[in-house]
């Protein structure tokens, strides 16, 4: 079988960040790094906190001036952060400052998580909102730190 190119990505020297993960034609996907893999503290995003920011971070990305241009946003197995594929007509800067507005968008959020509703959601009772607040507010001091540079994964 042919590897996976993001198992080809050395976790251990992975640290939080955006990066470019893949290329495939016009479609760009994005890893949102939010914690360190294998963190030897076991600081992973909790399953519900993950299924908030899930919930946000679509609704953000999918309504705002690239909506068009957006695939997919959604969350990574090992709870360390989420995918965004967008096409190639969206920049890398425009990409972090779309990402910086939508998790100032979670940390600021009050209200109803958007399609929690039992009826929009398959596991509507498990949703954080104040832990995803403390998560969107602690990845925005690395996102604010970003720039087109950083996006690259680094070699061991």
């Amino acid at each position: 079988m042919k590897r996976i190119a993001s198992f080809s990505v050395n976790h251990d020297v992975l640290d939080r960040g955006v990066y470019v993960s893949r290329i495939d034609g016009d479609a760009v996907t994005y890893d949102i790094r939010m914690k360190k893999p294998n963190n030897p503290e076991h600081d992973y995003i909790s399953p519900k906190a993950l299924h908030t920011i899930e919930h946000l971070l679509a609704t953000y990305v999918r309504n705002s001036e690239y909506s068009d241009s957006i695939i997919y946003a959604g969350p990574m197995g090992c709870r360390t952060g989420f995918y965004l594929v967008a096409r190639d007509t969206v920049t890398k800067p425009q990409i972090l400052s779309l990402l910086v507005r939508a998790y100032q968008y979670m940390a600021d959020f009050k209200g109803t998580i958007p399609g929690s509703a039992r009826a929009e959601c398959g596991n509507y009772l498990e949703h954080d909102l104040a832990e995803t607040k403390r998560e969107a507010e602690e990845y925005l001091s690395i996102l604010r730190g970003l720039s087109e540079q950083d996006m690259q994964y680094k070699e061991a």
